[in-house]
């Protein structure tokens, strides 16, 4: 088992949508970068709803988020893992949501990339959102795990959410 410690948030005081992933992979964690697996549809299908270029760099890549008004974080903070699959996470520990939720009240939607990000915030913090009258969608995941999932398909899915 690996141990596995996430990111601090991409946010500033101007982000009004919170997209939110469950823990980066093995090459994130590597790169110290949000879904940086090549394969990953994340910054490329962000690009296209964004109608930006594909930026050259990830500090670039990050700015466009926050241009937008998109914050970036994950679920977790901390868990064990092989590999890079949602379904071998364990002993997981969860971001502190309720700080950050105090920190960024302007913050009205979160978006969560795939089942397994709502999944494992939900156990750790059930009624949160719900209690902050934050509105909740959970998004097909971006990774290439969700093969089925295409570029072409998950552009409409994503767009309404975000765009809403």
């Amino acid at each position: 088992m690996m141990n596995c410690s996430g990111f601090p948030p991409s946010v500033n005081h101007d982000s009004t949508i919170l997209i939110l992933g469950s823990m980066p992979g093995v090459r994130s964690l590597a790169m110290q970068q949000y879904y940086a697996h090549k394969q990953n549809r994340f910054w490329p299908l962000l690009s296209v709803i964004l109608a930006q270029e594909p930026q050259v760099s990830y500090k670039d890549s990050l700015a466009m988020l926050l241009r937008n008004h998109i914050a970036l974080w994950d679920s977790l903070d901390l868990c064990q893992r092989d590999g890079s699959l949602d379904t071998a996470i364990k002993e997981e520990i969860p971001n502190d949501f309720p700080t950050f939720f105090k920190e960024y009240p302007q913050i009205h939607k979160v978006c969560f990339n795939g089942a397994a990000a709502c999944r494992l915030f939900k156990k750790h913090y059930k009624t949160l959102l719900d209690d902050l009258h934050i509105k909740t969608m959970t998004l097909p995941s971006t990774s290439p795990a969700n093969a089925r999932w295409t570029l072409e398909k998950l552009l409409p899915v994503w767009q309404q959410a975000l765009l809403k």
